[in-house]
């Protein structure tokens, strides 16, 4: 009975298998070189063992000799020897030729990898950002005005676009980072292994910037980023923020990241602040120095010192910074603005404060403050007639 398969030529066989070997293992091709030079070198010893009348092993050191320096034949006498120490020294000139080649190959491929932003981000504490848009310029801006009190930080872009395009167009912005160094690199978000390159597990923050498609495409992706981050097996450290396009989808990816997300529709929050700015004049310069790291900010931190106070005792303990509200831990992080005075922080509660930095303001024990906030009183108001019994009152307080 005839086989239906054809039959393979055994000269494509044999092409076939070294392309497969040259193609899955990396260093094939210097194995392969090794074992022709050792093959080169064993044939030439033989080779001239049999024309001259040297042992074995100082036809093996000719040979050696001659495929590393092809100028040693030229004192060989005798027309037998010198056939065989040209070849040779053929044969060592071309391997020789091999091995610059493949050197020059693998630098070239380095530096290509370089390039194109395919190396492993080696950082901790970092700022992640995935994804590229118009709005990374101005995000760049307002994290480097927030790492200058710290001496500048670190901070990392996942993108599908060219690494060397991303760099140049970040260069464009002619804006001082003041010490915070933007690292780039090219992949996608969606890929575990692109995540695990930029260090994602080590990030104290991620971003994750909506794309320039329409709403249901661009949340479509957020989602299946999140869906990558949610599958990293080393785990994540920092919170991470998605930008959402449509107000509608919100509740599906905040389903699928839990606690682990949160999210931001910029047209709707923008919306209801350019509603407010117009039915309030100046309050756009308000959301201006708040919501920006140029002047004064919110920022949320536990001060255990303060357990057990009242939040009219912590409204005066901060003298360079304004509390205005509670995140209360007992339900599960809520953040309580303007709470009632009479409300008693516990413990894992964190205190929600407008300061100039986050290192320019904590909290002092309670009668220095109050001393403070009286001697300020006291110059305000010298000329009220009654400024010595408010005086007494509050000292009479704290004392």
């Amino acid at each position: 009975m005839k086989s239906n398969e054809e039959e393979v030529p055994i000269k494509k066989r044999i092409a076939y298998m070294v392309d497969v070997c040259f193609s899955v293992y990396p260093y094939a091709k210097l194995l392969a070189l090794l074992f022709a030079t050792i093959f080169l070198i064993g044939f030439g010893g033989l080779a001239l063992y049999a024309v001259n009348k040297n042992s074995f092993a100082e036809a093996l050191w000719l040979s050696w000799t001659f495929v590393a320096d092809s100028g040693n034949h030229a004192d060989t006498v005798g027309l037998g020897p010198r056939i065989v120490s040209v070849s040779i020294s053929s044969g060592g000139m071309l391997i020789f030729a091999m091995m610059l080649g493949l050197v020059s190959d693998a630098i070239s491929e380095k530096v290509d990898s370089l390039r194109k932003g395919k190396s492993e981000v080696i950082e901790m504490n970092h700022i992640l950002i995935l994804g590229w848009s118009d709005k990374l310029g101005s995000l760049l801006k307002q994290l480097a005005i927030a790492n200058k009190s710290v001496g500048g930080g670190v901070v990392v872009v996942l993108a599908e676009r060219d690494k060397e395009e991303m760099e140049l167009d970040i260069a464009k912005l002619e804006f001082d980072f003041m010490g915070t160094s933007v690292i780039c690199r090219s992949g996608s978000p969606l890929i575990l292994a692109d995540l695990k390159k930029v260090s994602v597990s080590k990030a104290r923050a991620i971003i994750v910037l909506a794309s320039d498609e329409n709403a249901d495409q661009s949340d479509a992706r957020a989602l299946r980023v999140v869906l990558s981050l949610t599958g990293v097996k080393e785990g994540l450290r920092g919170h991470i923020v998605v930008e959402m396009s449509d107000l509608d989808n919100e509740p599906l990816v905040k389903l699928v990241g839990g606690e682990l997300i949160e999210t931001v529709v910029a047209h709707d929050v923008i919306g209801r602040l350019m509603i407010q700015c117009a039915l309030q004049p100046g309050l756009a310069q308000i959301w201006e120095d708040i919501l920006g790291f140029e002047n004064a900010e919110f920022y949320v931190k536990r001060w255990p010192q303060l357990d057990g106070l009242r939040f009219e005792n912590v409204l005066i303990s901060f003298p360079d910074a304004i509390p205005c509200g509670i995140k209360v831990a007992a339900d599960g992080g809520k953040i309580i603005l303007n709470p009632d005075d009479n409300y008693v922080l516990k413990e894992g509660d964190e205190v929600l404060v407008i300061a100039e930095d986050d290192d320019t303001y904590a909290p002092c024990p309670f009668p220095e403050v109050c001393v403070r906030y009286v001697q300020a009183l006291v110059q305000r108001q010298l000329n009220l007639p009654n400024t010595l019994r408010r005086y007494c009152f509050v000292a009479g307080v704290v004392t």
